[in-house]
């Protein structure tokens, strides 16, 4: 596949940034917001007009009625739009309106029936879209979203790494897990990237670093939510911040466009935050594996503690540190923690279903 530049008329100044809010809420909301946005010098404004909700009875999105909103910001600023699209019905009602760049959402992006009907409609139009990575952490799923897409002969074409739902506790609304994303720019180097550090966070005190972590990456744009009265809004309050706090985290990056053979201290500090994290994720998974052998153990009439098995976790995770450079004695106070973390929450599992 070989995909055209997404907007041709702008600069390739990295990062593009596309901003707005979660939500269109009303036309003076979305007024106010675009017209600071713009007055910053953004020139990409995003708004959720159908807003797709786990379970029924939410806001759902104002609909039809917000797309007048977002041409009117157009006409005033010539601030570019963006809009979500999920349905065929989307589709058509955003082109009709005058939406200048679709993006598909992660859960959209899972279900290859409905790629498919978004693709069929896009058909004979030319319109940049951005396709977000599946909630599932599925490279070729992505693609293969990509690729119904690419066949209706829409070749500007965009991804979104918006991070992955996990039933593990983590810091983040959806874990990153950047080589997701490193891998499919290593299979198509020329696709734009895009990262979503809003739903990545699910907080804004993360969205500065997510940013900057992007931009260490490669990636070529952010989209983030921005609201004029975050607290007030309607839908994902948490992870928006204002037009003027956007513009000061974008105005703080570190762009780099070579990479670096020499990395300064805050740039290590920013990967052992990353690999501790990480740390933690597996942590909680070893854990929750530990409560499913509690389980087996109550129902088969099993102890707790298993001498044998305990002294092979430490012998053999002692060899593979020491093969790794560690120290012997580090590794086995590391499994001893583990194992006693784990030998607790088997008692506290059985304690409580016993």
């Amino acid at each position: 596949m070989t995909f055209e530049p997404l907007l041709p008329q702008m600069d390739n100044k990295r990062p593009m940034v596309i901003a707005g809010p979660c939500s269109a809420e009303s036309e003076e909301q979305v007024l106010t917001t675009g017209r600071a946005l713009a007055a910053k010098g953004f020139k990409i404004f995003r708004a959720g007009i159908w807003k797709p909700r786990t379970k029924p009875g939410g806001f759902e999105g104002v609909g039809v009625i917000g797309l007048p909103w977002l041409q009117k910001l157009k006409e005033e600023t010539g601030m570019l739009t963006a809009v979500e699209v999920a349905t065929k019905a989307h589709v058509e009602a955003a082109l009709a309106f005058g939406v200048d760049i679709l993006w598909i959402g992660a859960r959209t992006t899972a279900n290859p029936f409905a790629m498919q009907e978004i693709a069929d409609t896009l058909r004979g139009h030319d319109v940049p879209v951005l396709i977000k990575n599946p909630v599932n952490p599925d490279v070729e799923l992505w693609i293969g979203g990509i690729e119904r897409i690419y066949g209706a002969g829409i070749h500007r074409i965009g991804v979104i790494h918006r991070g992955f739902s996990s039933a593990d506790k983590t810091i983040y609304r959806n874990v990153p897990q950047w080589h997701i994303a490193i891998e499919l720019r290593r299979r198509f180097p020329n696709l734009p990237i895009f990262c979503d550090p809003s739903h990545i966070g699910g907080r804004r005190d993360l969205v500065k670093p997510l940013c900057q972590q992007a931009m260490d990456l490669g990636f070529d744009g952010l989209i983030v939510e921005s609201h004029c009265n975050p607290d007030a809004a309607w839908s994902d309050a948490k992870q928006q911040v204002t037009p003027d706090v956007l513009d000061e985290i974008i105005s703080n990056l570190v762009i780099r466009d070579t990479v670096q053979t020499t990395e300064d201290l805050v740039d290590l500090r920013q990967q052992i935050d990353e690999i501790d994290n990480k740390i933690l994720e597996i942590l909680a998974k070893r854990m929750r594996v530990s409560r499913e052998i509690a389980q087996y153990k109550l129902e088969h009439a099993m102890p707790v503690l298993q001498a044998g098995r305990y002294d092979e976790i430490l012998n053999k995770r002692s060899e593979q540190g020491v093969a790794f450079g560690m120290s012997s004695e580090f590794v086995k106070e590391v499994f001893e923690a583990i194992h006693g973390e784990s030998v607790r929450t088997q008692m506290q599992h059985i304690n409580k279903w016993s």
